[in-house]
């Protein structure tokens, strides 16, 4: 796994915990691109973005691109990255860019999606950059950044402050608050073992690792978690790990607030992986307290296709779906993201290859597994305008359009934001 994680014509390592709106079912849907990045010099209003959006109340978008921005102290030639907001008619401004300061201390290469407070300040992590450089990327081990409305950053807590980052390194997650605000996150390495923590950082930036992950045998409590935690009702958190598990290809794990984790269930206990193996999205609960996901690899219909996957409180899995059923992968191919709820129970996503032009879909799955295809993106031969290599997961507006991002294309390539309506 790479330590500097570069997403341009690479290949990536991220997850995302997609903050969706449980709002009305969609339909056939018709793609219109409202953004496409770097539009301006440089890429200074961002490009290639890997997260999901979130809304304001006033139905404005933010996000976060791996790069693009004024900036490149990081020195991949691409700049360093940017907060951005996008409003409903398509006017986007960078409201931050990233590696404004020496030796990129305020945050290097933001990966994963944002979360809001209740005074709209917005709340992220870097991959890398902060103050640290224990975990000897060169770049920095990664950060906890805030950002006022205004655009004003402050760091919050740099990863690798401790010796051998026994406080975690590399976090490729957003945040999830609590009711005290304090946030809980992962990083995909560091602690004890190496092999990633959960941490939990209080408004004042005091952080505490809950979990060391590695520390059973053979890592049977999984190992490395890519995606981000959500809460239940009594305050536990869930997540997954994309490896580790009693067979070496990922968990999804519960972990009460005093830090005890239990493994409710591991990936690729079926004959080649027919269950799924590989999850690198976060988790969604329906009413009934089930757990929804995706897994990258694994599946019945194409061993490396991916599957939607439901996951009961007491650790029964059902595949939902198997991706690549269908000839040449129309159906969607290798999921990174995460899903969304309707009112009705169908689940919404995106696979990051697949479809009719081979450069991902977004998908609809009702409760009984059934799939549909509500948008390919198509062949991209030169020009992809309508975006390609979709992330992200996708979230609702209240009219029941999705929104979502795709990681490359658009009219200058450097990737867009897209609606999709009924």
């Amino acid at each position: 796994m790479l330590r500097k994680i570069s997403l341009g014509k690479r290949s990536a390592m991220l997850a995302l915990l997609v903050f969706g709106v449980l709002l009305g079912a969609a339909r056939a849907q018709k793609e219109s691109v409202l953004y496409s990045f770097c539009a301006q010099n440089n890429c200074a209003d961002g490009g290639e973005p890997s997260a999901g959006l979130i809304f304001d109340q006033k139905g404005n978008l933010y996000g976060t691109t791996v790069e693009g921005g004024r900036y490149d102290g990081c020195g991949n030639g691409e700049g360093c990255g940017v907060v951005f907001k996008l409003t409903p008619k398509g006017k986007e401004t960078a409201l931050y860019s990233f590696c404004a300061q020496n030796n990129c201390t305020d945050g290097d290469g933001p990966i994963a999606g944002l979360v809001f407070d209740e005074k709209g300040n917005l709340y992220g992590t870097t991959y890398n950059g902060g103050a640290y450089d224990g975990c000897n990327s060169g770049v920095g081990c990664g950060a906890v950044f805030k950002l006022t409305p205004g655009g004003e950053e402050t760091v919050l807590y740099s990863f690798c402050a401790q010796s051998n980052c026994a406080d975690g390194d590399f976090p490729s997650a957003g945040m999830v608050f609590d009711e005290k605000g304090n946030m809980y996150g992962t990083t995909f390495w560091g602690g004890n073992g190496g092999d990633g923590v959960v941490f939990k950082l209080t408004p004042e930036g005091k952080e505490t690792v809950l979990y060391n992950f590695c520390v059973q045998s053979r890592c049977a409590d999984g190992q490395h978690p890519a995606a981000g935690l959500i809460f239940d009702k009594n305050g536990n958190l869930y997540g997954t790990t994309r490896y580790g598990g009693v067979d070496g290809d990922g968990v999804v794990f519960k972990l009460t607030p005093k830090g005890k984790e239990t493994v409710l269930y591991s990936f690729c206990a079926q004959q080649n992986c027919a269950d799924g193996a590989d999850p690198l999205a976060g988790l969604v609960f329906d009413q009934k307290g089930n757990l929804y996901g995706t897994t990258y690899w694994g599946g019945t219909s194409y061993k490396y296709g991916g599957v939607v996957f439901k996951l009961t409180p007491k650790g029964k899995e059902t595949v939902l779906y198997s991706f690549c059923a269908q000839q040449n992968c129309a159906d969607g191919e290798q999921p990174y993201a995460g899903l969304v709820l309707d009112q009705k129970g169908n689940l919404y996503g995106t696979t990051s290859v697949g479809g009719a032009g081979q450069e991902g879909v977004v998908f609809k799955l009702t409760p009984k597994g059934k799939e549909t295809v509500l948008h390919s993106f198509p062949e991209c031969v030169t020009h992809c305008t309508d975006g390609e290599v979709p992330l992200a997961g996708v979230i609702f507006d209240q009219k029941g359009n999705l929104y979502g991002t795709t990681q490359q294309g658009g009219a200058y390539g450097g990737g867009i934001v897209f609606k999709l309506t009924p």
